[in-house]
């Protein structure tokens, strides 16, 4: 999943207080915080610990954990810039997620309530601008976008209204352009966005008197495919570096809503960077290119002839950092490709478009028809219809350029109204020092990452993938499928069972990136003993199975790991099963919003029953309903083994352990996942644990757990 990690503060938002439950691992009415002594916790003996310091592979080539027999120093290292701000597509997966107070509590609520999806929804809920304050963030709330908005069709025949554009692609935009006419008065048109760079020509004698670096660069489609330009440097003065693929694995089964894949990077040749190296819970950035097929579709709609999409030019930019990452801001002169610039420079598919991009369509487009309505979005009467495109479906240059198919303009005019393609960053899912320990590796060293592939409507009806997530899948599943036909030819052939990896390498498959964030928090915070309780859901787990091993390998207390994993479906999503020692079960407690419910850990302890399944409708990580609560005082057996729906649900349940762990000394709390739901649902219950545990008003819970992250006990990254 593309990662773009925000902190949040306990402050924010409303909270209403749900009693923790009284079972064998949660007493609330229990201040003192005690070190669970009901529960089976993880040895390392020394066999084990000799075992891991041989470190066959923890399945990353598709073998088990080599201790896995059950059945089921830190530098201050600098850190890279930020990505981008988000976009506003998390306008309505908040809005989506906003919960409705039932007057019947015994209703069986529905998995989330939407309370607006266009903009005519955002005026009703804010009314005067004195409404809701969370939408004030994205809207004024004042009804501006309605200020200079077209009358309603008057239906008089003097009137011709615009004809739309009858195609797919128009179609999916859903625009409401009203009464609008080829003769309606548009006003406040945004200006069309600054031209930041121009081409000329470039003689083949110009590139060895006067770009000697360039004669190392490939320009053919083939090579600007594979490997991003010299001049995109993340971090200068170092470049991206090409990692090959050392191995590749889908994670999840057939069926399961979210593909995840894990990907093993051979970083050997990595040069050296200051001191800074790869660390255990640090994340590194990748640099994507756009999907080549959209490229070249977006070639054809612009018109731009065959023999100039990959012949070298010379490209002239007035200034600031485009199209480096984080370079300096400066006039550039560079050798390029117009394939090359469409292909690693420019967003052409993650930010939505803006008043300034519709401006340059409407310019170039030679269909009146067309022409209006691009003008209409760039004008105050559009706002409204411009802003149900900003917070509706996902929208792309690639789609836009289909719905108005008779704009074409230049590509040096288009560049200035796209955003620069920033680099995604993804958790180490390993222990760097451990995996490179791997029987069988011969010096290599590699890093290990889990991504999950982000998913959205296209306009092809066919889903579209993430920048990045899509092309790490495009790499996974052609490394899988060599690996899939050399084992079956050898098959067919009667020939011994090939070495795992070695038809998926012979691919030369490769993934642009660098070192990136090494001194995140979650990468800053680890330490390699005390006690820790681990919170995640889906790929969020990935990080923490890097700090398992790191403790399985090198800790004096291992044994004082707690790891809740939230997922939709054990049999589908659960990630890294089986690969986190002998005593997974006893260190994990599986949480799923679909399917049976796994035992907790002191359940296992006393041999309860399996939990019932739940409701099939909601979704991993949803935000708790403050009415559905489960009861806060039971005793009796069967009570004590609750249903967990959700991470957050069993973060009460498991009040005892979680007390204990945020008021040692030492001990840490890390949360891993997505903001929506599961990020803010834990935060909430972690306030409920203060408040019961320790007879805390809401004030004060917020204060000990902001205390806590002050001092690096508490460590929340989420995306």
């Amino acid at each position: 999943m593309d990662k773009t990690f925000r902190r949040h503060s306990f402050g924010a938002g409303q909270h209403r207080h749900r009693n923790i439950p009284t079972t064998a691992t949660s007493h609330p009415n229990d201040p003192i915080p005690s070190e669970p002594k009901d529960i089976r916790l993880l040895k390392v003996s020394p066999q084990m610990r000799a075992k891991f310091n041989s470190m066959n592979s923890p399945r990353s080539s598709g073998e088990s954990l080599s201790v896995a027999t059950d059945e089921t120093t830190d530098s201050e290292a600098p850190s890279t810039p930020p990505t981008e701000p988000a976009d506003l597509n998390e306008v309505t997966d908040k809005l989506d997620e906003l919960p409705i107070h039932s007057p019947n509590p015994s209703k069986k609520r529905r998995a989330s309530t939407t309370l607006a999806t266009n903009s005519d929804d955002i005026r009703k809920l804010l009314g005067d601008g004195k409404g809701t304050t969370f939408l004030q963030k994205y809207c004024c709330g004042d009804g501006c976008c309605m200020v200079e908005a077209l009358p309603a069709p008057a239906g008089q025949p003097q009137h011709v209204f615009v004809d739309q554009p009858d195609n797919d692609a128009y179609r999916f935009l859903r625009l409401n352009i009203g009464s609008l006419t080829l003769d309606t008065e548009l006003t406040k048109i945004v200006d069309p966005p600054e031209q930041k760079m121009s081409f000329s020509g470039l003689r083949r004698q110009s590139i060895d008197e006067k770009f000697p670096d360039e004669l190392k660069h490939e320009h053919n489609r083939e090579a600007v495919d594979m490997f991003p330009p010299t001049y995109m440097k993340p971090h200068p003065p170092y470049s991206i570096f090409n990692a090959p693929v050392y191995g590749a694995r889908e994670l999840t089964k057939p069926g399961a809503e979210k593909r995840t894949f894990h990907f093993d990077l051979d970083v050997t040749d990595y040069p050296e960077e200051g001191g800074v190296d790869f660390k255990v819970g640090g994340a590194v950035g990748v640099c994507p290119p756009n999907d080549p097929y959209v490229v070249e579709d977006i070639m054809d709609q612009l018109g731009i002839p065959r023999f100039q999409r990959d012949k070298p030019v010379r490209m002239h930019t007035p200034g600031g950092r485009w199209p480096t990452i984080w370079g300096d801001e400066q006039s550039r002169t560079l050798v390029t490709t117009r394939r090359e610039i469409l292909t690693w420079t420019v967003d052409i598919a993650s930010a939505p478009p803006t008043k300034p991009m519709f401006r340059l369509l409407a310019d170039h487009a030679t269909a009146p028809n067309e022409k209006k309505i691009l003008t209409f979005l760039a004008s105050a009467q559009g706002q409204a219809a411009f802003c149900d495109l900003r917070t509706g479906p996902h929208i792309t240059l690639q789609q836009l350029l289909h719905a108005f198919p008779s704009s074409k303009p230049p590509l040096e005019h288009l560049c200035g109204a796209l955003n620069q393609l920033m680099p995604r960053f993804y958790s180490l899912s390993n222990d760097p020092h451990v995996s490179s320990a791997r029987e069988g590796l011969a010096g290599r060293r590699l890093i290990e990452t889990a991504v999950t592939i982000h998913e959205t409507p296209s306009f092809t009806g066919e889903q579209r993938t993430g920048v990045g997530s899509g092309f790490l899948e495009r790499i996974a599943k052609k490394f899988v499928a060599a690996e899939d036909k050399a084992q079956h030819d050898a098959a067919s052939s009667g020939s011994p069972a090939p070495v795992p990896g070695v038809a998926g390498r012979r691919l030369n498959l490769q993934v642009p990136m660098f070192r990136g964030l090494m001194a995140n928090p979650l990468s800053k915070e680890f330490v390699s003993d005390g006690p820790m309780v681990l919170i995640g859901a889906g790929v969020g787990m990935a990080p923490f199975r890097g700090f398992i091993l790191n403790r399985l390998k090198n800790a004096n207390c291992a044994n004082k790991i707690w790891l809740i994993q939230g997922i939709r479906d054990s049999m589908l999503d659960e990630i890294y099963q089986g690969e986190l020692g002998v005593h997974e079960k006893e260190i994990k407690k599986v949480v799923q919003s679909r399917g049976m419910q796994t035992k907790s850990p002191a359940a296992a302890a006393e041999g309860a029953a399996p939990e019932p399944p739940v409701d099939p409708a909601k979704d991993e990580g949803a935000v708790d309903n403050p009415d559905d609560h489960l009861p806060s005082r039971t005793t009796d057996a069967k009570s004590q083994a609750k249903v967990a729906k959700y991470v957050q649900d069993e973060v009460r349940l498991q009040a005892d352990i979680v007390w204990f762990v945020a008021n040692a000394v030492d001990g840490r709390i890390f949360v891993c996942g997505s903001t929506k739901g599961m990020g803010e649902g834990v935060e909430s219950a972690l306030l409920d644990v203060a408040m019961d545990k320790g007879g805390l008003d809401l004030e004060t819970a917020k204060a000990f757990w902001e205390g806590k992250r002050g001092a690096g006990q508490f460590i929340a990254e989420t995306w």
